[in-house]
């Protein structure tokens, strides 16, 4: 159910948060969601990041509760469909379009906050390769998810809200401060991302002979 990958092998934070998935799911189960209105509402909660950005100072920590939300919904909506047997392949496209969606959201909402545009430009197609380059290996007849790589969503995630975290506490400081610890992130982002796409590729490869 996860692309050939045992959760229950994988790290302990990996297995901790398809543990809360799962939960959420179950509650969102039995309160008779559709797995498709969990991911609209992710959506949702991503697209007001970058509105609640803009007022700036605290809003950050806000902004930064959304997108932990949204990827909560995100990973709960998947639960929802196999826990309750509602598993498609259209769910399956929606919920992968709304990921990217999602992630072009944040995106913007650090450049707002103050992250330089070339970075974010950088973060936004190397997550976008990341999962491309996966999507057409499958196409092309590569078995699972080639490997778990460090630039996985889970990570971006995670990222995306320290980086607002941060920028919210460096905010009564001054603004300049704030932008910078958040570009120092949006880096590490662009480090991860090279490192994990180059790791993706090989395991594309060798999947693929």
């Amino acid at each position: 159910m996860h692309g050939g990958v045992d959760p229950r092998r994988s790290s302990r934070p990996t297995r901790v948060w398809i543990r809360i998935a799962y939960a959420v799911g179950r509650g969102l189960a039995a309160l008779r969601l559709s797995p498709d209105t969990i991911t609209v509402a992710g959506l949702v909660l991503s697209a007001a990041v970058p509105v609640v950005v803009l007022l700036g100072d605290w809003w950050l920590f806000v902004a930064a509760a959304l997108v932990l939300a949204s990827a909560v919904a995100d990973s709960a909506d998947g639960a929802v469909a196999v826990l309750t047997s509602r598993t498609t392949r259209l769910g399956a496209f929606t919920d992968a379009v709304a990921d990217r969606l999602s992630e072009a959201a944040w995106l913007l909402a650090l450049w707002l906050a103050g992250v330089p545009g070339i970075l974010v430009a950088v973060c936004l197609a190397l997550s976008y390769l990341h999962e491309y380059a996966r999507a057409r290996a499958a196409a092309a007849g590569m078995v699972g998810v080639g490997v778990v790589s460090v630039a996985e969503r889970p990570v971006r995630v995670i990222l995306t809200v320290v980086a607002l975290v941060l920028g919210g506490a460096a905010s009564p400081v001054s603004a300049r401060l704030a932008a910078g610890v958040m570009t120092i992130v949006v880096a590490v982002w662009v480090l991860l991302g090279l490192l994990g796409g180059a790791r993706l590729l090989t395991a594309i490869r060798a999947g693929l002979r």
